[in-house]
């Protein structure tokens, strides 16, 4: 392979990694792909002698690495809240997040009823998670589960199915059911600890102490 042609190579990868960093809705995600596309952007650089391009993806690389570690160091504050199913502000929340949540689940449509749990997931006071639930016994179907855009590193769905074990606990419910949902939906669920079984996954819930706050 010719040299001309590897350093070509190591440019495009830096140009295709930061690239693919903008299209990341986690902002975590954002920044590590970011720092890796600084990093072949730094060789890139180097290799040709543009040491102005290596300066800046140096000073690119040295500030995501920065920020990601306050992202990493800082202490969020969880707690859950649990709202009427004829609540406004529900109605609100899923209209502005309709296209995004009929991608996710494809098959949910809002039905408010007196019989359905409607639990948001705050982050510092923030509602980033909205699940709404049946309770049939001991079991409860999940009819949306739903995380907004920014928040998707999944610490809200450890909160509300791991921290928050007792809230379903409490409430009698020892099993949680839900559909499939979409590839990206069901990639998430198999996080949460869910399987799937006869076309739908299920969780047992284990009960632990709750607590409410920073995790």
């Amino acid at each position: 392979m010719e040299q001309s042609l590897l350093y070509e190579i190591v440019g495009y990868m830096g140009s295709l990694l930061v690239a693919l960093s903008l299209t990341m809705k986690s902002l975590q995600r954002l920044r590590i792909i970011n720092m890796v596309g600084a990093f072949f952007f730094i060789a890139y650089g180097l290799l040709i002698g543009a040491f102005p391009i290596a300066l800046l993806n140096g000073l690119t690389l040295c500030v995501n690495a920065y920020n990601l570690w306050r992202m990493l160091q800082q202490k969020d504050y969880f707690t859950l809240m649990e709202i009427r199913p004829d609540s406004a502000y529900l109605r609100r929340f899923l209209e502005f997040y309709r296209k995004e949540i009929s991608e996710l689940i494809p098959t949910y449509l809002f039905k408010p009823g007196e019989d359905q749990m409607v639990i948001f997931v705050l982050r510092n006071m923030v509602p980033v998670g909205l699940s709404i639930v049946k309770q049939t016994g001991d079991e409860a179907h999940i009819f949306l589960d739903f995380v907004i855009p920014g928040y998707r590193d999944f610490r809200a769905g450890r909160f509300l199915f791991d921290e928050s074990a007792d809230y379903f606990w409490q409430k009698g419910i020892k099993q949680l059911f839900s559909a499939p949902g979409s590839s990206r939906h069901e990639s998430y669920l198999k996080r949460m600890g869910f399987e799937l079984e006869q076309g739908k996954y299920q969780r047992k819930i284990q009960p632990k102490v709750l607590k409410d706050g920073a995790i």
